[in-house]
């Protein structure tokens, strides 16, 4: 089965996986889910999660998922660490990889913050598996591929899947990398919400822009994100009308009354509930909200397993 498995050497966006290898990373997640064993490892493998912004379901889940594999996990706790005193986090991660860590999984607000930590300098040492649990609002891979776990449960695969992203387009990394690896599995996406959170220039590549009600009895994945109002400028939030904001975009029993029979919806987290999402409908049976949480943790499995055999840590290969 080894020869099955993906081998990265770090995990930082889906621009890293073609088709192909998200199905490999979908396999093992299932696999994973109908309980297979974790692979045996033969020597210890050292982690840690540094999340410098707050999160609740991917910290969690990654901890879980490093716990299930048997990896030993080192506490870190950002906010008595010495990043607080100026420390760079090349250094930080430096110094981690001299006390014998082998993997960080990293959360930050900075777009693209690994880039320093893997196109390293000549001179430059630092010997480190990094796994990327979002940056600012760039990628999520993680939870992009949990969504595509999710979405192929239910329809058995991509092509030709109308998905439907709707919401804080502009301030989504989960919008970024799910309509990246969408497009490369075959589905048709479309994009709504305001105009102002709506970038053309970038989105429109990947799908096009369309008033939730006229698509919203054609669509098989209605995908909800949440307004994020720590990414947006000062002021903005004053101005913000929840109601109207949910009248206009969100999804409220009419609007899930005419989606189709097989249709899922599906959110990220936190929900905002009554602003994306009506509070009588989370848990509904259209819903996969708790589903991809659960898948989470599989899928993260299989992600730092991919990672873990890259590196040829634990004795995996």
């Amino acid at each position: 089965m080894s020869n099955d498995l993906l081998r990265l050497t770090q995990f930082v966006s889906v621009e890293q996986l073609d088709a192909h290898a998200v199905m490999q990373l979908i396999h093992r997640a299932q696999a994973f889910k109908a309980g297979s064993p974790a692979p045996e490892l033969t020597q210890p493998v050292y982690c840690t999660n540094l999340f410098f912004e707050n999160s609740t379901r991917t910290h969690t889940s990654f901890e879980m998922a490093e716990r299930k594999l048997g990896l030993t996990v080192i506490p870190f706790d950002v906010q008595h660490s010495s990043v607080n005193k100026g420390e760079t986090l090349y250094d930080t991660e430096l110094t981690l990889a001299a006390l014998g860590i082998d993997l960080s999984i990293i959360r930050h607000s900075q777009n693209d913050y690994y880039d320093e930590l893997i196109h390293l300098q000549p001179h430059q040492t630092l010997q480190m598996g990094i796994i990327n649990a979002g940056d600012g609002s760039g990628q999520h891979p993680s939870q992009s591929l949990l969504d595509m776990m999710t979405i192929y449960e239910q329809f058995g695969t991509f092509t030709g899947l109308k998905v439907l992203i709707v919401g804080d387009l502009t301030n989504s990394r989960v919008a970024r990398s799910n309509m990246e690896l969408l497009t490369k599995l075959g589905a048709q996406v479309y994009f709504a919400g305001p105009q102002t959170w709506y970038d053309e220039a970038e989105f429109s590549q990947y799908g096009q822009y369309v008033a939730i009600d006229e698509v919203i009895d054609q669509i098989d994945v209605l995908m909800l994100l949440r307004v994020q109002h720590e990414r947006h400028q000062p002021g903005a939030q004053s101005s913000f009308d929840a109601s109207q904001y949910h009248a206009q975009y969100g999804l409220n029993q009419a609007r899930y009354d005419r989606l189709k029979e097989q249709a899922i919806v599906m959110h990220p987290g936190p929900i905002n509930r009554g602003v994306e999402w009506a509070d009588e409908l989370v848990e509904t049976p259209k819903s996969r909200y708790t589903i991809q949480m659960e898948n989470g943790v599989y899928m993260r499995m299989a992600m730092l397993e991919a990672v873990m055999r890259g590196r040829q840590l634990g004795g995996l290969s």
